[in-house]
């Protein structure tokens, strides 16, 4: 009896495969889908109290003037709680809208004649977690076929291009393709090797193309690139943009995020690892074995997948249309979007010394909980605590 039913299972199974209707994936198989929430072991969580302003510049009788400010989210690595958004000195209600594409979410506020500069204020809390992987390249399983919801993350857009350029380029740098992890280290190593970090000549929105032509750029380009690379090589890839909740000129930052089975979404710091290592090798009070423990250390959490507490998510991807729209597809949101008359607002990036016009600036102040230090600024983050 047990034999006959067990033959009918087979025969029944063998029935819908033919009909290209799949059984329940077995239980160890990964859930392939962009929405799965961080998989990584959280750790060290950090509040911060957050005042965030923007304040805008719009033309000289300008006649409206929009803008889209982005709203961090709660998910599995950091946790929202909204106070208030508001407008000086025109008193505007936002319209908080979800793109639908990635999900991101922002509020969107239209000033009428604005005369002189308009102010946006954000006061929120967040809790934000440190996160690692563990990437073990032998686990990473390999995906023949995509779902359709991964296509954002596979194609060729305004910022992540990708075409026969960047397929030789990764020809060249992975000849005999291995399993992804390896993949996607030499691809790292590659662009860490290759590319000078430079505010100067950057494309402020992950230009991969940029970074391809030219070598330079800041994080974005540095990560836009990667995203170009791993979508040449068939791994679905997004560029993420955050805040790093700290005094600094510029507090936007971005990541690579790569979807790696079993792992799902994993992050990665390349441009950050990239000066870590540089400061490590400049460092004098430091022995030629010294310095080579800390670099390979700081290569392989790289490689392990690993996202830092003094840094939390407002944007994820690459080209996509804003709620409500605006009159192009965005290619980034870094800190905000705006239009006046409907051109956009160039992106400011107080980094770059030589930069003395802004459309538009951030102000802003963060109160962690405790003492908090920037993983990438201090090669003692990469030494185990007793």
């Amino acid at each position: 009896m047990k034999l006959w039913l067990f033959s009918l299972t087979l025969l029944i199974g063998s029935w819908f495969a033919g009909l290209g209707l799949s059984q329940a994936p077995p239980r160890d198989q990964p859930a392939l889908d962009p929405k799965l929430p961080y998989q990584g072991e959280k750790s060290n969580p950090v509040t911060y109290d957050v005042d965030f302003s923007v304040v805008v510049t719009p033309p000289y009788h300008c006649k409206v003037l929009k803008m889209w400010l982005p709203l961090p989210q709660t998910d599995a690595v950091q946790k929202v709680e909204e106070k208030e958004v508001t407008s000086f000195p025109q008193k505007v209600k936002p319209r908080i809208g979800t793109e639908k594409i990635h999900g991101n979410r922002f509020a969107y506020f239209e000033f009428d004649h604005p005369e002189g500069a308009q102010i946006i204020r954000h006061t929120f809390k967040i809790t934000t977690w440190e996160l690692r992987w563990n990437v073990d390249s032998a686990k990473i399983q390999a995906v023949e076929r995509w779902p359709e919801a991964f296509e954002p993350y596979l194609r060729s857009d305004q910022s992540v291009v990708v075409d026969e350029r960047f397929r030789k380029a990764v020809r060249e740098i992975v000849p005999k393709p291995r399993d992804p992890g390896a993949n996607l280290a030499a691809v790292m190593t590659w662009v860490n090797a290759t590319m000078k970090y430079d505010h100067r000549d950057a494309s402020l929105k992950a230009s991969s193309e940029h970074a391809l032509l030219k070598k330079v750029g800041h994080c974005s380009d540095y990560h836009g690139l990667c995203a170009a690379f791993g979508r040449a090589l068939g791994y679905p890839t997004r560029v993420a943009y955050g805040i790093n909740p700290f005094p600094k000129n510029s507090p936007s930052h971005c990541k690579l995020e790569v979807f790696l089975p079993p792992y799902g979404w994993v992050c990665f710091d390349v441009s950050e690892t990239q000066q870590l290592i540089a400061a490590i090798k400049k460092d004098g009070k430091l022995d030629a074995k010294k310095k080579d423990e800390l670099i390979e250390a700081a290569n392989k959490r790289l490689s392990a997948g690993f996202r830092d507490n003094t840094w939390f998510l407002q944007t994820r991807g690459t080209d996509y249309d804003l709620v409500p729209p605006a009159s192009k597809r965005a290619p980034v949101v870094r800190t905000i979007y705006a239009e006046a008359d409907g051109v956009a607002l160039p992106e400011p990036d107080p980094a770059n010394p030589k930069q003395k016009e802004f459309a538009w600036m951030t102000v802003h102040r963060y109160t962690p909980d405790r003492p908090v230090e920037y993983p990438f600024k201090s090669w003692k983050s990469l030494v185990p605590t007793p």
